[in-house]
């Protein structure tokens, strides 16, 4: 019998959240595999001069549902293999690594400018640098903090002075400053991919909010995807790495897909309940399979 953990953070009980690694154990289980569980809230992790000792021993894989990246870290030094792997985790949570992998594989992506890390209190943006933000992109312009997820920490700067206070409330944390595809207002496909296949799509809507998450008050449904927008979706997984992930695409110009983030964490209770598509057993029985 195969034995795996799921592991996630003891510190999210949401029930989207927690969805998630319930429904990968029920399918686990009909799949005749043994998994546990696992929260990150006990200490369970430690290290001395004997090495890297584990609160969990024998197991064949771990699928990581968490953005902790010390037990992470020592999962795969420890030789248990990650599903996703830390590579591909660390650079979807980090917006920047991102941008940076999708622009080094040519997969299209609204115009981004990272912000310099700032480590001085007390520091302000130059006017100037806003300004040729603002001229290389045109307002509106979507502020971007580069770590957080559904729909958090994510603005739109209508004007200047939007622009620099946002700024300036960020510069002592990683971000970025990208152009609004205005063209997608409220609107975006999250196309679903596990190891070499698509597995289906959702289109998000929202009436009140440039952003879509359902989290954050859109709707789902359906969504048929184009031979174009697989292809990306494809494209872009790939070149993160990822064994699964949730690749949100924005409709650009004449409905050019646009790459507007990669989740290796992607949730999937609104994916499953409007697709009808079993993602959980789509994804017990890859992990099975590379084993």
């Amino acid at each position: 019998m195969k034995r795996g953990i799921i592991v996630i953070n003891a510190f999210d009980a949401s029930p989207a959240y927690l969805y998630q690694s319930a429904r990968l154990k029920e399918e686990f289980d009909l799949l005749g595999a043994d998994v546990t569980i696992y929260k990150n809230d006990d200490f369970g992790l430690s290290t001395d001069e004997n090495g890297i000792r584990l609160p969990f021993n024998d197991v064949d894989f771990a699928i990581y549902l968490d953005k902790d990246k010390y037990l992470l870290e020592a999962l795969t030094l420890s030789g248990i293999k990650v599903f996703n792997t830390r590579e591909a985790i660390e650079n979807c949570d980090d917006k920047v690594l991102t941008y940076l992998a999708l622009a080094k594989a040519n997969i299209p992506t609204p115009a981004t400018y990272p912000a310099p890390l700032c480590y001085k209190p007390g520091s302000t943006v130059p006017k100037a640098a806003l300004k040729r933000i603002a001229t290389e992109l045109s307002y509106p312009i979507i502020v971007k903090e580069s770590f957080g997820s559904l729909g958090k920490g994510v603005y739109l700067a209508k004007d200047e002075k939007e622009l620099e206070t946002l700024a300036n409330r960020l510069i002592d944390r990683p971000h970025l400053f990208q152009k609004f595809v205005s063209t997608s207002y409220g609107k975006d496909v999250r196309v679903i991919v596990i190891g070499g296949e698509v597995v289906g799509g959702m289109i998000r809507q929202s009436e009140n909010d440039f952003r879509s998450n359902v989290a954050a008050g859109g709707r789902a449904e359906k969504y048929g995807l184009s031979d174009r927008i697989k292809e990306i979706a494809l494209k872009a997984h790939k070149a993160l790495g990822l064994d699964y992930s949730g690749v949100d695409i924005l409709f650009g110009e004449n409905g050019k897909p646009i790459v507007c983030e990669v989740n290796s964490n992607a949730f999937f209770r609104s994916f499953e309940a409007v697709t009808h598509i079993n993602v959980a057993r789509k994804y017990a029985e890859y992990v099975l399979s590379k084993i």
